[in-house]
């Protein structure tokens, strides 16, 4: 999202002192790229965030769910909220401390499961690198460059040994618009 938000109505920029939050690179998309979603077995690391210039709760919620072309079946489950007063989600356990600090009302998330194996199944990072080691032309460079841009403070052990494997390093933000080699 921070580098590709599209229709997405973000006001100001992204800031970088968001919650803590367990992700991991666990997802294979429909477009081949191995993406970040939330996971327990995950160390946390510090998200980014921004405020959309929406009326309200709802239309933050539809316009994520739209920016990630989550069917409207599936937004109860796959785009995450939190309301003042609620409670913690599991993943995000400071998020209410959090949002408090910075007034916010609501907070909104994609929240999509992982998914590599049929069964629902952690993927080994083993098979992580196998995986991306096969892909070939632009389903190759869409997960490289999902990878390396995704934000440097998203210093996941599974980017690390990415990164290790294939030379996939976080792009500095001047290098965010170009495309990786």
């Amino acid at each position: 999202l921070c580098w590709d938000p599209r229709e997405l109505p973000i006001t100001g920029g992204w800031r970088n002192d968001g919650p803590f939050v367990r992700v991991e690179f666990l997802r294979r998309s429909k477009d081949g790229r191995i993406t970040l979603v939330l996971d327990e077995s995950a160390v946390p690391v510090p998200a980014l965030w921004t405020l959309l210039n929406v009326a309200d709760v709802k239309a933050a919620t539809l316009a994520l769910q739209a920016r990630e072309g989550i069917p409207l079946k599936n937004i109860d489950s796959d785009i995450g909220v939190w309301t003042a007063g609620g409670k913690a989600p599991p993943l995000i356990e400071a998020l209410p401390k959090w949002a408090e600090e910075r007034e916010l009302d609501a907070v909104v998330w994609t929240n999509l499961p992982r998914k590599f194996h049929p069964s629902g199944r952690r993927a080994e990072v083993e098979e992580i690198i196998d995986y991306l080691q096969r892909l070939t032309g632009p389903k190759r460079d869409a997960a490289e460059q999902y990878v390396r841009k995704a934000p440097a403070q998203i210093s996941t052990a599974y980017r690390a040994i990415i990164a290790a494997a294939l030379g996939w390093t976080p792009l500095t933000t001047g290098d965010q618009r170009r495309e990786p080699s």
